[in-house]
């Protein structure tokens, strides 16, 4: 769900970039220097890992992508802001090296991957674990829900943009990212569940 330069409109690209420093500046803060020392190995790790899963996309109507995002595997390994900051990493490299999302988007790019679908997911999972009490099926629904919130969101502003009706753009990216997140669960669970028997240390945040 990359969106390209040249399909957001100037309002909605200032809007979406002003958010989108807001919300990172308030990550770097809270985070601070509390980092531990072997947080970080796995913050590289996870990166690694959602950067490679992402450049595996296809075309959307609309001039966008869909992939799988990894923002609340991160978010629930390493906490939410961590995983917004490891998600925006992964954002700025894609558009910088590889041209996957244009730079003057990068907020925009930033404000659906990163900040609704790490930190968004995550609050859902919270929210979820203990009206469930269940991790594995708060962990699937926050994860699909993390991938076809984004996407929705991406619907909207091409639509506020001009670029594509809503009534276009907001069915097919949802429609198509319900079907990529039912992926996004399934991988989400696994690899957490994974990790949880590897390394039965590691607690889960949230």
């Amino acid at each position: 769900m990359h969106i390209p330069d040249g399909y957001l409109s100037a309002p909605v690209l200032i809007g979406c970039g002003a958010v989108s420093i807001c919300a990172l500046f308030i990550a770097g803060r809270k985070m601070g220097g509390s980092v531990d020392q072997a947080q970080v190995p796995a913050m590289g790790i996870i990166a690694a890992f959602i950067f490679a899963a992402q450049m595996i996309n296809f075309p959307i109507a609309g001039g966008t992508s869909g992939h799988v995002l990894g923002g609340v595997l991160s978010a629930v390994l390493v906490g939410p802001e961590a995983g917004v900051l490891i998600m925006s990493v992964v954002l700025i490299v894609q558009a910088l090296l590889f041209g996957d999302g244009g730079l003057l988007s990068l907020g925009a790019n930033i404000l659906n991957m990163a900040l609704i679908g790490a930190w968004g997911g995550f609050l859902i999972f919270r929210a979820l674990k203990k009206l469930l009490r269940n991790d594995v099926v708060a962990l699937g629904i926050a994860s699909w829900l993390s991938v076809v919130l984004p996407a929705s969101a991406c619907a909207i502003e091409l639509s506020l943009s001009g670029t594509v009706a809503l009534s276009v753009a907001l069915p097919l990216m949802a429609g198509i990212h319900a079907i990529i997140g039912i992926g996004e669960a399934i991988v989400t669970v696994v690899a957490i569940s994974f990790v949880r028997r590897v390394r039965p240390e590691i607690a889960l945040r949230g």
